[in-house]
């Protein structure tokens, strides 16, 4: 009976590990068929970002954030604080089949967050209890230490903010998606000198030059994403800018990968999936971060076989 007793348990936990395991899942969206494209604003199908997070307050969506593994969102450190986090949704005002909901049972801000500079404008978001994976519900990769984002390279940024300065996305309130260039940090400073605002490295800027493209009020959060071969890897953190899609005021965003070491040193357990952009030797562990784990190969397998085993075992009791 004992026997019996230990694989059933043994069983569980492979399960829960699949899962719950960022191992292979980070970056998949078996849903979302963009590529590179530069598309206007548009409604995403449902499941195309199922990394995307809704942050509300009073019942009432403000920010959004992105799931980094089964327990824990990254967020922007102004968005706080956050009651009640939504995951595997698709709209704010009607039915949403896939989602699911946590409260925040802790919440972790850079020590170096400045208001107002928004350096830093990092946070981090524990959970209640942790996801299971879904083809909605699923975490992204996160930008390894020493990821590049040439000027030019192509991103999506999504959310449910206003679709512009004032003007509220319409009813159902569907998650917005688009696509943008980014705007190299030099360029992009530039821009913000003559309203006295500093660029600094671990910002990334990304909009057209001739503007009507932009993440807004209310996106505050969200991810910016790269699609590096298979994997979407988050780039940015919706942070800050001038008005919503102006001319030579391209969006700012917190850059993730100057942050993989203060991720790793507060989530301890299941880290996220870090990945370099682009592939190249330039990031730790050539090309993938240190923290992405490398189990999923013998995961399915695993489930597979130990039925039968566990069977067999059921046998000889």
């Amino acid at each position: 009976v004992k026997f019996q007793t230990f694989f059933k348990l043994s069983l569980l936990e492979i399960i829960k590990f699949v899962l719950h395991s960022v191992s292979g899942v980070c970056g998949l969206a078996p849903l979302n068929t963009k590529t590179s494209k530069i598309v206007g604003g548009e409604d995403a199908t449902p499941g195309a970002w199922p990394w995307q997070v809704s942050l509300t307050r009073s019942g009432t969506h403000f920010c959004g954030g992105s799931l980094i593994n089964s327990q824990w969102v990254l967020t922007a450190a102004h968005c706080l604080p956050s009651l009640v986090v939504y995951i595997g949704r698709d709209t704010q005002q009607s039915t949403n089949p896939n989602e699911v909901s946590r409260t925040v049972t802790q919440i972790i801000n850079h020590p170096d967050y400045n208001s107002d500079t928004s350096e830093n404008d990092m946070s981090l978001l524990r959970l209640s209890s942790a996801v299971d994976f879904t083809n909605y519900i699923r975490p992204v990769c996160l930008a390894a230490s020493g990821s590049t984002f040439a000027g030019g390279t192509d991103v999506w940024i999504t959310g449910w903010g206003d679709i512009n300065s004032g003007v509220s996305l319409p009813f159902p309130e569907r998650l917005q998606e688009v696509s943008v260039p980014i705007v190299s940090n030099t360029q992009c400073s530039a821009d913000y000198q003559a309203n006295s605002i500093s660029i600094t490295d671990n910002m990334l800027c990304a909009g057209l030059r001739e503007g009507g493209k932009d993440s807004c009020q209310g996106d505050s959060g969200g991810p910016l994403v790269y699609k590096n071969s298979t994997k979407w890897v988050l780039g940015g953190v919706v942070s800050f800018g001038i008005g919503c899609a102006l001319p030579n005021f391209p969006g700012v965003y917190a850059r993730v990968s100057k942050y993989e070491s203060w991720i790793k040193s507060q989530i301890t357990s299941n880290q996220p999936g870090f990945v370099c952009v682009p592939n190249s030797d330039g990031c730790s562990n050539n090309g993938t971060g240190s923290g992405a784990p490398h189990l999923t190969a013998v995961s399915f397998p695993l489930l597979m076989s130990l039925p039968l085993f566990i069977f067999s075992a059921f046998a000889l009791e």
